[in-house]
């Protein structure tokens, strides 16, 4: 078994809905046609009205309310349009993994946090592409449901020694499965033909160093992911970056030199912005505060 492989299997099982497929299709040509999204997104009203909570949420603080999908895609815009649409895709997508062994609620609270982290976080370096990362951050960790649906009972031995930390879960997984869950869902995501420069920061992200592409995104996300991991509440709300920087790989910080401060800020930001965006997408999942 590789990661390629097992990525493959499950094809089937863990598909991006019709929906989401479609509007990456339109957004991926050279003049999306804002009527066309229009369409295939109010056929869908589950999304419609998601799409519309989010827009009219403090995520995005406009002062009038939007009330249209048509004036929702033209306020913010197409990237903005593809991170909201993939986001209450994929909450949806992954269904029937064991919860003795995964946590679904404190999962997303994850991801979505990830997710946001790393856009405020490349907001402040000047990022010229920062909605890409909010992608990245969501999707980093999928690799991992997918591996649990697929070999449980390798699954509980790699999962029981979660108290010994996120380094000795990726040893195990190494060990017990030749690959990490970052490698699987690299290779998932290139099956859903999302582009390589998010499926290679995701592949990447564990040992950003190393990357020998896209390593500004790849280290974003290895920050983001890392801070999201130490500020879930069930684990520690009181969060000091200072705190966290020797969990960080060696060198990171220095190389994305970000301060202290900027990174406070960002989860300041971020508790409030994953709260909000959880509280639509996955209501439930708001318990665990």
């Amino acid at each position: 078994m590789n990661a390629q492989s097992l990525a493959k299997q499950v094809t089937s099982l863990f598909s991006l809905p019709e929906v989401a497929l479609r509007v990456n299709e339109v957004l991926n040509t050279s003049e999306p046609s804002f009527a066309e999204l229009e369409e295939i997104i109010i056929n869908d009203p589950a999304l419609t009205a998601k799409l519309l909570q989010i827009v009219n949420s403090s995520y995005f603080g406009f002062p009038a309310t939007i009330d249209t999908v048509s004036r929702a895609i033209t306020i913010i815009g197409v990237k903005e349009l593809k991170n909201l649409v993939l986001t209450t895709s994929v909450t949806t997508t992954f269904k029937g993994v064991p919860a003795e062994l995964i946590d679904m609620d404190i999962f997303w609270f994850h991801s979505i946090t990830s997710a946001v982290l790393a856009k405020l976080l490349a907001k402040r370096l000047n990022h010229p592409d920062y909605e890409r990362m909010f992608i990245g951050g969501l999707l980093h960790s999928i690799g991992r449901l997918i591996y649990v649906t697929q070999c449980p009972e390798i699954s509980r031995e790699i999962l029981s020694i979660k108290d010994q930390g996120e380094e000795a879960i990726i040893a195990a997984e190494l060990e017990k499965l030749g690959f990490t869950y970052a490698e699987l869902g690299a290779e998932l995501l290139q099956i859903w033909k999302l582009p390589e420069n998010i499926w290679q920061m995701i592949n990447h992200h564990l040992d950003p160093l190393n990357a020998k592409q896209f390593s500004q995104d790849t280290c974003l996300l290895h920050i983001a992911s890392k801070i999201a991991s130490s500020i879930e509440p069930c684990v520690k709300y009181d969060f000091n970056a200072e705190e966290m920087e020797p969990h960080f790989s060696p060198g990171v910080i220095d190389q994305l030199k970000l301060s202290p401060n900027q990174i406070q800020f960002c989860i300041d930001e971020a508790l409030l912005q994953s709260f909000e965006i959880l509280s639509i997408i996955n209501p439930k999942a708001t318990s665990i505060f």
